[in-house]
């Protein structure tokens, strides 16, 4: 059978192009029979990546058969994965987050988490001599995601190993990085033709916080301006995702990438807490902004407090 390759739902730019360079190492290199899959609609960055590199969109499944063989990248948290995931044939996981629990396998396999930025960063180490191999495609696949998840190497998440690997990749495919970026994040600044709720779920994971149920959302953007413009109907947006989802509260967190901050949306009394306990935050009206606070992963999601 075809092992299915997939990251988290929402799918983000690392959770589009890394299921497609996986697959394809698996295919050509291995020579398994494996294809890129998506748990959602990719973003808008993830969009103009599959459209530069000349990439079909992949297939959107909603959940995976009993023994399908699956390999998950990206995430290891049944909360982001199908609602069948512990019943399919997990063969093997590569990722960067903290080690959530929840996963069963049908037997041993093979697991990767490591500290570095991007799942992508991983899969190009994983690979060793054999990256060489990567056509232009999948080099550009695999860098869009290294430049998307470090900021351009802004985020206190990127590595110098990181870097490295993105220059790498930038020199043999002979693209200025900053030019390619600005491309990037051009693209993912583009959220006109998105819902308000479309826009909370688009890049969300799902935390509990001292008992309560938190969809913590990020933004990245270059125009902050336009997200925030819509605030008032993004806040009254959050009641019924929220509800919808099984969650207390929507935390959105819209991600300036050129000034370095976040502002976060302060609808109620339960988000001011919760700025004020986890970021030291004053808060005096429905925004606040939290210089230096870029990722998700590592300054907001460890601080958070009610």
């Amino acid at each position: 059978m075809t092992i299915q390759v997939f990251g988290h739902k929402s799918p983000d730019t690392d959770s589009t192009g890394s299921p497609i360079v996986w697959a394809w190492y698996l295919t050509e290199v291995k020579g398994q029979a494996a294809k890129p899959v998506l748990l959602g609609e990719p973003n808008t960055e993830a969009a103009f990546m599959l459209s530069r590199w000349g990439f079909d969109k992949p297939e959107i499944i909603s959940d995976v058969d009993a023994g399908a063989p699956v390999v998950i990248v990206d995430t290891n948290n049944p909360a982001e994965l199908p609602a069948s995931v512990n019943d399919a044939d997990i063969r093997q996981i590569i990722d960067h987050h903290a080690l959530i629990g929840g996963l069963k396998t049908k037997g041993p396999i093979d697991i990767t988490l490591r500290p570095l930025a991007c799942t992508a960063t991983i899969m190009v180490d994983l690979m060793g001599d054999d990256a060489a191999r990567m056509p232009e495609a999948i080099k550009g696949a695999a860098l869009t995601c290294i430049l998307s998840d470090t900021l351009e190497f802004r985020s206190p998440t990127t590595t110098e190993h990181d870097r490295a690997v993105a220059e790498k990749l930038a020199a043999d495919l002979g693209i200025d990085i900053p030019s390619y970026a600005a491309e990037m994040f051009a693209a993912k600044s583009d959220v006109s033709s998105f819902s308000d709720a479309e826009l909370l779920r688009m890049d969300s994971k799902e935390y509990n916080v001292d008992g309560k149920e938190f969809r913590v959302s990020v933004l990245e953007t270059t125009a902050p301006k336009v997200l925030l413009d819509r605030k008032d109907s993004l806040m009254a947006s959050m009641i019924d995702v929220a509800k919808e989802d099984g969650a207390d509260q929507v935390l959105l967190f819209v991600i300036d990438i050129l000034n370095e901050e976040a502002t976060l949306l302060v609808p109620n009394d339960l988000v001011k807490t919760v700025a004020e306990k986890s970021f030291g935050a004053s808060v005096s009206g429905d925004t606040v902004v939290l210089p230096g606070i870029m990722s998700r992963k590592k300054q907001i999601i460890p601080n958070l407090k009610v």
